[in-house]
């Protein structure tokens, strides 16, 4: 299947205006495939002239145009040629679709809980066309009509609400939608269940499997809280109210994103309906993400990018507003810690990588490439740069330039020169200059503090600056132990700037650069600063200022400016004082993964027993039953070599007070008890015998993965590298659960096997399931230059897919500073 090239958009563009789509499916048949008709009304600029629509039949069943017949064989792969346009056309396409398990397209899942089947679509990057026949593209926007016929007792929603109510049961018309883009056309079929509410005369929804209906019931209070909270917050923000009618939100099985913003009915992934005890960073998150899809009510949906080298109008603006309003208008008033814990460090890391490009690359060449920029510069870095513009705008300027680019491009389509002339225009600044290097240059800068000092007095302070030397506005946090003495905002520009208010000040005990994390920029502390960390850090009130402090010191053993020991040191000091769940579960996350890569076998084994002390210290301090201790025990397990002891867990033996081991916990022990060697076969049929649901089925699946067992990993490779009958998660919960540090002897003959492997693989699936399956299962633990050998012979090779590419770029980039930390 072609994708569809810049080029060729921009030519469609200019030719055509469409102006409806009428789309009735039939999903009454087998569980195969589906009936689609879609009606598609359009103009032509140039009549007698000649285009293409888009679709990917199973059969090809009829298209007309203009009342004309045209020749169902003259498809070409997913192209339907279109001669001799009128000034006024319309096409007609009747066509039988098949039924997706990769979560794209529309998706079919039979729960094993009961039964049911479930249907939900996906139409992003350029999946409308897996369900009926467009033209697709963004800035082809037009208003969509659709129809469903369902078996009896269905639940079905779509981006309108149903003409005979809320949603449909059954064969359903729905309204006639505001003018959408077509990879946000959404629906979900099948016997959902349902909670409905109304918040300042908009109509809510929340949908999920009946499997899932007690769980949803017990926090829809709490989502439709956020929810309305939300709504009010950006309708102060932006001026504008929510343009979509009714607003959705059905959480769905096996989809492969966090969620996906379809105007009236955003779809989640429904591992956000908790069936079992979580913390309050889960929360915090679930919150953050809800809030990011209402974003893009306003960046995406009422004013949408003309091509995807404006996807960071998209997501970095939801990103940057998910987050402030998540932090601003919700219980989370702490989302910012989260955000530089995880997400930011995430931008920090690609931003790093040979694979790296701007938040605004000058262009994407077709929609396959444009799958690639959904990382972590699109989202985190982007969200940091807006950061830092808000910083030195102001909100004022900020938002009024929003609202001028809202009125001008409603349900129309825009680039980043409209944004930039509407908040230029708002400032009295030309941000072009901004734009180039924040926008048009990749690359992360590093700040240093530069100190010389006399007779316990600063003589001087200034702030150097390495890489693409930005200006910054940060904040500087002069520390005397934990407490903050003073915040001091400077403007770094160039190479060297001078802290001048702090000339004769005592000395501190800690200089903190980047206090606030205002900017998007690594940070090194100054030798006196950096050998106090340690002490201070676990006292510091401000739970941003101890990320900026621990992201620091994970991204220097990163650089290989301090070692893995000196972070084990740090974990050991710190951790045990923590007070946040959310910092706990980031600073354990990103260290375990740095000390599997980073270490040879035998220091890593010696290296986890402290850290698996410092868990044990926080979970016998934690309060019984809340979020810290649950953050505590999960760590504890993923580090622990204790099989006894967590075999007893299971059991119900030496549980600590207050900690409950419920389903999801029971499963996070049976994984490691996997891993461990202490869980066999049996032990997993047991617990998903306990568990028959979606998520007992991953979990399954994950752990016997996991095992050290040679029969184990080779149906574990056969699943990843052949199998397509089985769905995207559960293919995914193999490609996870292979590769394991303890196991290095028994997979390294899977090393060569999968650079031998994955190019025919990552060609069985479609681009976004290939791409997580490749990087998943990536032999990121075989830290060898001979890894790095076979890596550079597949990327020599002219024939591998884009995302496989770009995986393979990006691990061989980890792979070299693992081999240098371990050096």
């Amino acid at each position: 299947m072609r994708s569809l090239t810049r080029a060729e958009a921009a030519d469609r563009a200019d030719l055509l205006t469409v102006e409806s789509y009428a789309v009735e499916l039939d999903v009454t048949g087998g569980p195969e495939r589906f009936r689609s008709t879609a009606t598609v009304r359009f103009r032509s600029a140039r009549p007698g002239a000649a285009t293409f629509a888009e679709i990917r039949p199973v059969e090809l069943r009829s298209a007309t145009l203009n009342g004309t017949p045209l020749d169902v064989s003259t498809l070409d792969g997913n192209r339907i040629p279109l001669a001799g346009l009128a000034d006024v056309n319309e096409l007609v396409v009747e066509a039988d679709m098949a039924y997706s398990n990769t979560g794209e397209g529309l998706h079919r899942f039979v729960d094993p809980a009961d039964g049911e089947t479930y249907l939900y679509a996906m139409s992003f990057l350029d999946d409308a066309q897996r369900i009926f026949a467009c033209f697709d593209q963004p800035d082809l926007k037009a208003p969509f009509t659709l129809t469903v016929h369902a078996p009896e007792g269905w639940l079905v929603a779509a981006n309108g609400a149903a003409e005979a109510g809320r949603a449909a049961e059954a064969d359903g018309r729905f309204v006639t939608t505001p003018p959408l883009a077509t990879y946000f056309v959404s629906l979900v079929a099948g016997p959902y269940h349902a909670r409905y509410d109304e918040h300042d005369g908009i109509p809510l929804g929340l949908f999920c499997r009946r499997s899932l209906a007690a769980h949803l019931d017990k926090d829809a209070d709490e989502i439709f809280e956020i929810t309305k909270a939300c709504f009010d917050r950006y309708h102060e923000l932006f001026g504008v109210r929510y343009p979509f009618g009714k607003y959705d939100q059905a959480f769905v099985p096996e989809f492969n994103a966090g969620a996906m913003e379809n105007p009236g009915l955003v779809t989640f992934r429904d591992d956000y309906i908790f069936r079992s005890a979580v913390t309050d960073g889960d929360r915090e998150w679930r919150a953050v993400v809800i809030a990011h899809e209402m974003a893009h009510q306003w960046f995406g949906d009422l004013v949408t990018m003309r091509w995807w080298d404006d996807l960071w109008l998209n997501e970095s603006f939801a990103e940057y507003l998910g987050v402030r309003v998540t932090s601003e208008s919700t219980r989370f008033d702490r989302s910012w810690t989260t955000f530089g814990l995880r997400r930011k460090a995430s931008g920090y890391v690609a931003d790093q990588r040979p694979s790296t490009h701007p938040v605004a690359p000058d262009e994407v060449v077709d929609a396959a490439h444009a799958l690639l920029n959904f990382d972590g510069i699109s989202y985190a870095k982007g969200a940091s740069v807006l950061r830092q513009l808000v910083a030195s705008l102001g909100d004022e300027a900020f938002f009024a330039g929003l609202r001028a680019h809202f009125a001008a491009h409603r349900f129309g389509n825009a680039t980043l020169d409209d944004l930039l002339g509407a908040l230029s225009e708002a400032s009295g600044r030309d941000l072009r200059g901004w734009a180039d290097v924040w926008l048009r240059t990749s690359g992360v800068d590093t700040l240093r503090a530069d100190v010389s000092t006399a007779d316990g007095r600063y003589q001087s302070v200034h702030i150097a600056q390495t890489g693409v030397a930005r200006p910054h506005r940060v904040g500087l946090g002069v520390y005397d132990g934990p407490v903050l003495r003073r915040l001091v905002p400077v403007d770094v520009v160039g190479e060297r700037t001078e802290v001048a208010e702090l000339a004769g000040e005592p000395v501190a005990d800690l200089l903190l650069l980047n206090s606030g994390d205002l900017t998007f920029a690594k940070v090194r502390l100054d030798a006196a600063s950096a050998a106090a960390s340690a002490r201070i850090l676990p006292g510091l009130d401000d739970s941003l200022d101890r990320a900026v402090l621990w992201s620091t010191a994970i991204d220097s053993v990163r650089d290989g400016e301090s070692s893995p020991g000196d972070l084990v040191a740090l974990v050991v000091t710190a951790l045990p004082l923590e007070s946040e769940p959310l910092v706990v579960e980031g600073v354990l996350g990103m260290a375990r993964d740095l000390l599997d890569r980073y270490l040879d076998p035998a220091p890593r084994e010696i290296a986890m027993q402290p850290v698996a002390m410092a868990c044990d210290r926080l979970l016998a301090s934690a309060p019984p039953g809340g979020s810290l201790q649950l953050a505590a025990a999960r760590g504890l397990i993923e580090v622990s070599t204790d099989a006894r002891r967590l075999a007893g867990w299971l059991e119900g033996r030496g549980v600590p007070e207050g900690l409950r081991i419920d389903t999801d916990l029971r499963w996070t022990l049976c994984y490691r008890l996997a891993v461990l060697g202490a869980a066999d076969p049996d032990r997993i049929e047991a617990e998903v015998a306990d568990d028959r649901s979606a998520t007992g089925e991953q979990w399954a699946a994950r752990s016997r993965a996991a095992l050290p067992d040679a029969a184990a990993k080779a149906e574990a490779w056969r699943v990843v590298t052949e199998d397509t009958t089985l769905s995207n998660r559960l293919v995914e919960a193999n490609a996870k659960g292979f590769w394991q540090p303890e196991h290095a002897d028994l997979t390294e003959s899977y090393v060569e096997r999968y650079f031998a492997d994955m190019p025919a693989a990552a060609r069985l699936r479609t681009p976004w399931v290939a791409d997580q399956i490749a990087k998943h299962a990536f032999p990121r633990y075989a830290v060898a230059a001979s890894t790095r050998a076979a890596a550079a012979a597949l990327l020599a090779r002219d024939d591998l897919e884009p995302g496989l590419r770009r995986v393979v770029i990006d691990a061989d980039d980890d792979l070299r500073r693992a081999l240098a930390a371990r050096g």
